[in-house]
């Protein structure tokens, strides 16, 4: 019971590793599909995410010790659960479903609904496409199992068994079945016809792109600092700059280098690409701007951020006032509007209706 508890855990932990990693491209592709984004369809994603990581800890997961290993053997045999199924009914009766061989079945079954269900409500796709699916994936692990992690052990540590593969492939076949009661409109990722049209900035799209930001920028800090340990490691550099501190230093100009690019670039943040929108207009000279558009949103708190001492509480009331403004402004348009004199708009929406 404990190592499922770990299992499920390392599951759901990488599962949320992935969702945060994706938020940003999938809030950008939601909106150029669909116009918008949708937290509902965002969490059906994550839990798919979840689903996927699980499929994986639960069917190849611990790996076992090479020095204890023990090869396991193969069952070939197509429709021997049935056979199991039937002695634990005429030994337990009706308490059969507490009966191993029973739980084995109906676990194998119930791990691949969800696939199903997925196939249709993610990817749009029917029931033929949800069986194949199915299948495939569980002669995937089948396959990994049998050929000792693809020659990473010299024999199977599990069983590899033709009845997992119909039990699994039946649960694909229901999952795919139970989307049916998800109303049709919700199914695949279309575009939408009306994805391009402009549409409201409402204070919800802002402080989803200021989210993106802060997500996208921390991100963009922990790669540079990655990489650059891997790089100092690869070249062999002494052990006083591989001890974090230049990585830090690193990954705090990173992001801050990254975004004076994108805007300086395009006028527009990595959040305010995602979701679609642009500052436009106003008195001052377009670099100037674009400077000051920077400054008064994410460059001007990564800033503050990294200096040292009293300036990290600082950064906390520049924050505070930045969603304070994004709140009170009538145009949204928040601190970086209001320090670059530029109005907040649609990025969809024509340039001469500006």
């Amino acid at each position: 019971m404990r190592e499922q508890v770990i299992l499920g855990g390392l599951a759901v932990t990488a599962g949320v590793a992935l969702a945060v990693l994706l938020f940003v491209p999938f809030v950008a592709l939601t909106y150029r599909r669909r116009g918008g984004f949708g937290a509902g369809r965002f969490a059906v994603w994550g839990a798919a995410l979840v689903y996927l990581m699980a499929i994986w800890t639960y069917t190849l997961l611990p790996l076992p010790d090479p020095d204890a290993l023990r090869c396991a053997g193969v069952n070939l045999d197509v429709g021997a659960f049935v056979d199991d199924i039937r002695g634990a009914l005429s030994r337990v009766g009706r308490s059969a479903l507490t009966d191993p061989a029973v739980l084995q079945v109906l676990l194998n079954v119930l791990l691949f609904v969800p696939l199903g269900f997925f196939v249709r409500v993610l990817g749009g796709r029917g029931i033929p496409t949800a069986v194949v699916t199915g299948f495939v994936v569980s002669a995937l692990v089948e396959t990994t199992q049998l050929t000792g992690v693809w020659g990473l052990y010299p024999c199977a540590y599990r069983v590899f068994d033709v009845d997992d593969l119909l039990a699994n492939t039946c649960g694909a076949l229901l999952g795919s079945l139970s989307a049916l009661l998800v109303p049709r409109r919700h199914w695949g990722t279309p575009r939408y016809p009306d994805a391009e049209e402009p549409r409201p900035v409402t204070r919800r799209r802002r402080l989803l792109a200021m989210l993106c930001d802060i997500l996208g920028a921390w991100l963009t800090a922990l790669a540079a600092s990655v990489v650059f340990q891997l790089a100092l490691w690869a070249l062999g550099a002494h052990a006083e700059l591989r001890d974090g501190s230049a990585a830090g230093v690193v990954g705090t100009a990173a992001p801050v280098l990254a975004w004076l690019v994108v805007v300086m670039a395009t006028g527009r943040t990595v959040g305010d690409l995602a979701v679609q929108l642009r500052y436009t207009g106003g008195p001052l000279p377009i670099g100037l701007a674009r400077f000051l558009r920077l400054a008064g949103g994410i460059g001007g708190y990564l800033v503050l951020l990294a200096l040292p001492g009293a300036w990290g509480l600082v950064s906390g009331v520049f924050a505070v006032a930045s969603v304070t403004l994004v709140l009170t402004t009538p145009d949204r348009r928040g601190l970086p509007g209001l320090a670059s004199g530029q109005r907040l708009v649609d990025a969809r929406a024509p340039a001469d209706s500006l």
